[in-house]
C-alpha cells in the first residue's frame, strides 16, 4: 500500500483550537504529499455533540472529544478507519510521514476564533440563499382562458414583485386535457424569463393551491341550460357557481398560505364567486379576497372619453357599485376629466369635474349605460374571442396596487366584504370605492350617497342576497 496515497475526514468545533491546530498539520501533508487528501468538516459549538453522536453512531464508533479524524477506505471496499483526537493524528503523522506541529497556543486560540467566525458567516450566507430560493407561488385557475395568454408576461414585469427574485407559476385548469396545459406550459417556458423558477400543470384538483401566495382565477362557467325560463338558467348557473367556488374556497383553506391574496375576474357572477371563497377559507382575512371591477370602470372611462373627445386615461375617479356583473351603477359625483378643450384652459394637471362639463344628460341618462353593458360583448363580436388585453390590464393595475406601487389618493373600484359601509348589507361582496396604502386597500369614507344613489345601492344590494340565497339553498340541499 502506498502510505503517501491517503484520503482524510478531519472534523471539529469551530472554536476548538485543537482543530485548529489539526487544520494546520493537515495543510502541511497535503502541501508536501500531493496524493493525501483531507476533507475538513467544521461544526458549529451548539451542534457538536449532536453531530459527533450521530456521526459516531452510525460508524460504530466511540469518540467524546474535538477534534476526530478518520481515514477513508472506500477504495479498498471498506468504512473509515477511526484515528482518534487531534494526539492520534499528529502520531499518525509522525509515524507515516515524519510530520510534525509546532503552532503555539496564541496561534491555535486566533485560528479558533477566526473558524467560528467563518463558519457562523457561511451559514448567515446559506440562510440568506436559501431564502432567495423560496419562490413566489401564483396560482392561475382557469388557465386556459385566452386571457391567460396576455396575462402571463406580464405578471413578470419588472417591479411589480420587487422583492422577489423566483417565481413558480401553477396553471390550473379542470375542464380542459392536461396535454393542453402542457402545451400552455411549453409557451411559459420558451418565454425564457428570468424570474421564472417553474411551471407546473394541474388537469384535477389534487394539489389546487399548494403553498399559494397568489390566486387568479378566471373561471367562467356557462352551463347550456334547456330550459327557456330565464329564472330556471339562472338557478341552473348560480347552481354550478356554488359548487365549484365552495370547493375552491376549502382547497384555498387548506392548501394556501394564511397571507395569500386572491383575485377574482370574468363575466359572470364575480360578486358571488368571490363571497363564496371568502366563506369557505375563514382562517384567511376576507380583505384578501377581491373581486375585479377595474375592467368596467376603465369601459365607462372609454365612454367618456369618446365623449368629451380625450385619452381613456384622462377620465379619473370614476365608482362603480354594485354587482358588478349583474346590477351595477356608475358613479360620477367626483369623476374628473383632464386636458378638455372648453371653454376653460390650464395647464398639466388641470381638471374639471365630468358632471360640471357634460351637457348632454339625455346622453348621460340612456346610451351612457347601454354602451357601457354592450362594450365588451362589442369587443368581442369583433374580434371571436375574449376581451383579454383588457382583462389583463385590470388585474394587472390590482396585483400593483396591491404591491405598494399606489398613491393614496388614487381611487379605484373594487369588489370587497361589506361591513355595513354606506348602508350596505354586511356580508355581501359589494363593488365600492377603496384606495390602496402600504398594499393594503380601505374602503373610501369620504363618498358621499344621496338619496338618489341610495335606492340604486339597495336595488344591487337585492340582486346580490338573492344570488347568495339560491346558492345558500343548493348548498344547503346538497348536504
Amino acid at each position: 500500500m502506498d502510505l503517501n496515497m491517503a484520503k482524510f475526514v478531519l472534523a471539529g468545533k469551530a472554536d476548538c483550537p485543537y482543530y485548529a491546530k489539526a487544520e494546520l498539520l493537515a495543510d502541511v501533508l497535503q502541501r508536501n504529499l500531493p496524493d493525501c487528501h483531507i476533507h475538513k468538516i467544521c461544526v458549529l459549538p451548539s451542534d457538536w455533540e449532536k453531530w459527533l453522536e450521530d456521526t459516531c453512531a452510525s460508524n460504530g464508533w466511540t469518540h467524546s472529544s474535538s477534534p476526530i479524524v478518520w481515514r477513508e477506505l472506500i477504495d479498498r471496499g471498506g468504512k473509515g478507519m477511526l484515528l482518534g483526537g487531534f494526539s492520534d493524528f499528529l502520531e499518525h503523522a509522525q509515524a507515516y510521514y515524519g510530520i510534525i506541529s509546532d503552532m503555539n497556543s496564541d496561534l491555535m486560540l486566533k485560528i479558533a476564533a477566526e473558524n467560528q467566525q467563518t463558519k457562523e458567516l457561511c451559514i448567515k450566507e446559506e440562510v440568506h440563499r436559501q431564502r432567495s430560493l423560496r419562490p413566489l407561488h401564483i396560482w392561475i385557475s382557469s388557465a386556459l382562458n385566452p386571457i391567460c395568454n396576455s396575462l402571463i408576461p406580464q405578471l413578470f414585469s419588472p417591479g411589480l414583485f420587487p422583492d422577489l427574485p423566483l417565481f413558480s407559476l401553477h396553471l390550473m385548469d379542470t375542464c380542459s386535457s392536461k396535454e393542453m396545459l402542457q402545451g400552455l406550459k411549453m409557451e411559459t417556458e420558451d418565454l425564457a424569463l428570468p424570474r421564472l423558477h417553474e411551471v407546473t400543470v394541474h388537469s384535477d384538483h389534487t394539489q389546487a393551491f399548494q403553498e399559494a401566495h397568489f390566486i387568479i382565477f378566471l373561471d367562467d362557467l356557462q352551463p347550456i341550460c334547456e330550459s327557456n325560463n330565464e329564472p330556471d338558467d339562472k338557478v341552473h348557473m348560480v347552481s354550478q357557481v356554488a359548487e365549484c367556488f365552495c370547493c375552491y374556497g376549502q382547497l384555498i383553506e387548506a392548501n394556501a398560505r394564511k397571507d395569500v391574496k386572491v383575485i377574482v375576474a370574468g363575466d359572470s357572477f364575480i360578486n358571488l364567486k368571490c363571497s363564496l371563497l371568502i366563506e369557505n377559507a375563514p382562517s384567511v382575512d376576507p380583505h384578501n379576497f377581491v373581486a375585479m371591477t377595474t375592467q368596467l370602470e376603465y369601459e365607462a372611462r372609454t365612454q367618456l372619453a369618446q365623449k368629451f373627445s380625450v385619452k381613456t386615461a384622462d377620465i379619473t375617479h370614476v365608482v362603480v357599485w354594485g354587482n358588478i356583473s349583474g346590477c351595477f351603477h356608475i358613479d360620477l359625483q367626483r369623476a374628473e376629466v383632464f386636458r378638455f378643450d372648453g371653454a376653460i384652459r390650464g395647464p398639466d394637471g388641470f381638471s374639471q369635474r365630468v358632471m360640471e362639463m357634460i351637457y348632454d344628460w339625455k346622453w348621460l341618462e340612456t346610451d351612457f349605460m347601454s354602451l357601457v353593458h354592450k362594450h365588451r360583448a362589442t369587443i368581442s363580436s369583433k374580434t371571436n374571442k375574449a376581451t383579454s388585453i383588457s382583462s389583463t390590464n385590470g388585474i394587472m393595475t390590482i396585483l400593483r396596487a396591491w404591491n405598494k406601487d399606489a398613491s393614496p389618493e388614487e381611487l379605484f373600484s373594487l369588489g370587497v366584504l361589506s361591513t355595513g359601509q354606506f348602508g350596505i348589507p354586511a356580508g355581501l361582496v359589494f363593488s365600492m370605492p377603496v384606495s390602496f396604502r402600504d398594499g393594503q386597500w380601505t374602503v373610501r369614507s369620504d363618498v358621499t350617497v344621496t338619496d338618489e344613489l341610495r335606492v340604486k345601492l339597495d336595488a344591487c344590494a337585492a340582486e346580490l342576497k338573492m344570488e347568495k340565497d339560491i346558492a345558500a339553498r343548493i348548498l344547503k340541499k346538497d348536504e
